[in-house]
């Protein structure tokens, strides 16, 4: 028998698991499911499909839309505002890249 863990986990605390029906994740942001699947169209957030086919989406997501949400709210058409967040992810990325780069030099 495998050892228990001291703290079970729970999947409400896991940014990755998909808590959220469309209509939930719609009211949450203040939105319309339409928002939300012009996102997926876009392929800026890929909801998971529950066995009934329903989208369901995670917490991760849900912030991502959120920035979508407010870029299209100042003004920026939707496809721009995916491209935009793609882009802002990009630079993040290449940016912790460059730190550790960094780090790992500075330190041989």
């Amino acid at each position: 028998m495998p050892p228990r863990s001291t703290r079970p986990v729970d999947k409400l605390d896991d940014d990755d698991y998909p808590a959220y029906t469309m209509g939930r994740a719609a009211e949450m942001l203040g939105t319309t499911p339409a928002f939300l699947r012009a996102l997926d169209d876009h392929q800026l957030i890929t909801p998971l499909r529950s066995e009934g086919g329903h989208r369901r989406y995670t917490r991760h997501q849900l912030r991502i839309a959120a920035r979508a949400r407010q870029l299209v709210d100042a003004g920026t058409h939707i496809e721009a505002a995916c491209r935009i967040i793609n882009l802002e992810n990009q630079l993040e990325q290449a940016q912790r890249i460059n730190e550790q780069l960094h780090t790992h030099n500075t330190t041989t």
